[in-house]
């Protein structure tokens, strides 16, 4: 999510750590009341800061998580996806993204638009 739209879907953000704790993930960061938040990048020469929506571990590997909803603000979602991509390249961490029924359709056609339709998505 951008932060424009993190507020509207905090009841999803919290269904999607409630989903990867049910799943063995630990140590758990999230922008989420109980939780730490991730740790931001920040765009040199510019304001513009980047966090994924999760960072977890699982069997002591750290992933990131972003979740995928609908958004006034696509080009944006499309920018942190191809960083948080990047990132998970140049780090060896897994980077996979949750959405829900309604919001396939667009995180699909997303995905197409910036050439990660290999992203396998976790639905909740």
């Amino acid at each position: 999510m951008i932060h424009e739209d993190k507020e509207k879907y905090k009841d999803i953000l919290k269904d999607s750590v409630d989903y990867l704790e049910q799943h063995g993930f630990e140590n758990i960061k999230a922008d989420a009341e109980g939780y730490e938040t991730p740790k931001s990048f920040i765009k040199k020469g510019s304001d513009i800061t980047i966090t994924p929506d999760i960072v977890a571990e699982k069997e002591g590997r750290q992933h990131y998580f972003d979740i995928s909803l609908k958004s006034e603000k696509p080009k944006l979602l499309k920018s942190k996806w191809l960083f948080l991509n990047t990132l998970s390249v140049i780090k060896s961490r897994p980077f996979r993204l949750i959405t829900t029924k309604g919001h396939y359709k667009f995180t699909s056609e997303m995905l197409d638009d910036i050439n990660l339709n290999n992203k396998k998505l976790i639905k909740i």
